[in-house]
């Protein structure tokens, strides 16, 4: 039947599917700490990512799918699915870090992820917090907010470096050294999405304020 509301669109639920995806990427990192925290149970970790990520992307699929049915749109069509597209992988490159976590756990041990674990807590509930910034699109909160998601993006620049200083000093396994390197850029590329997803956020704002 034909509706007139859905031909025009209902100004929130845009907005609730990025938020629903934005809290996805946020739960991806919870899971990712329990995976460190609990490598005994690393295949049942793997199988939450998958499911999550499967999850977040029935959202971005739906968000997609509104966008070719909605007339009206609160946003931008091309800004929501900038959006949608690059909440949509955080959790992605987080369960790539679980997959190599698994296949290389004998060669990286207990090595201690904590540091690059803050920054993504930090991090994700950042853009969390910008995503629901939407609906009022006050750009100097949204500035602020953004600004704390490129000073977070620098922090994990300066940890890799001192990280891969470390690795580099001729005294590790050079076959552990790769996989180290591996997760940690990894781990740094979800702090990269993070940046980029509050970029679109600033970039909308500043066009719609």
């Amino acid at each position: 039947m034909f509706s007139l509301q859905r031909l025009l669109g209902r100004d929130d639920v845009f907005f609730d599917l990025l938020e629903k995806s934005a809290g996805e990427a946020r739960e991806s990192v919870r899971l990712a700490v329990r995976l460190l925290s609990a490598p005994d149970k690393a295949l049942t970790s793997l199988d939450e990512f998958a499911l999550l990520r499967k999850k977040d992307k029935r959202i971005t699929e739906e968000i997609s799918a509104r966008l070719t049915q909605t007339f009206v749109t609160p946003l931008e069509r091309e800004d929501i699915e900038a959006l949608s597209n690059a909440l949509y992988k955080i959790p992605k490159t987080l369960e790539k870090f679980g997959e190599r976590l698994l296949l290389c756990r004998h060669l990286v041990g207990a090595s201690d992820f904590s540091r690059q674990v803050q920054l993504l807590e930090s991090a994700t509930d950042t853009v969390l917090g910008l995503v629901k910034q939407l609906r009022a699109a006050k750009l100097d909160v949204v500035k602020e907010q953004n600004d704390r998601l490129q000073y977070l993006e620098g922090e994990a620049d300066k940890l890799m470096i001192e990280l891969l200083r470390g690795l580099y000093n001729g005294e590790t396994d050079p076959v552990r050294v790769i996989a180290l390197k591996d997760l940690y850029e990894l781990l740094e590329k979800v702090i990269d999405r993070c940046r980029d997803a509050g970029n679109v956020i600033f970039h909308i704002v500043l066009k719609n304020s």
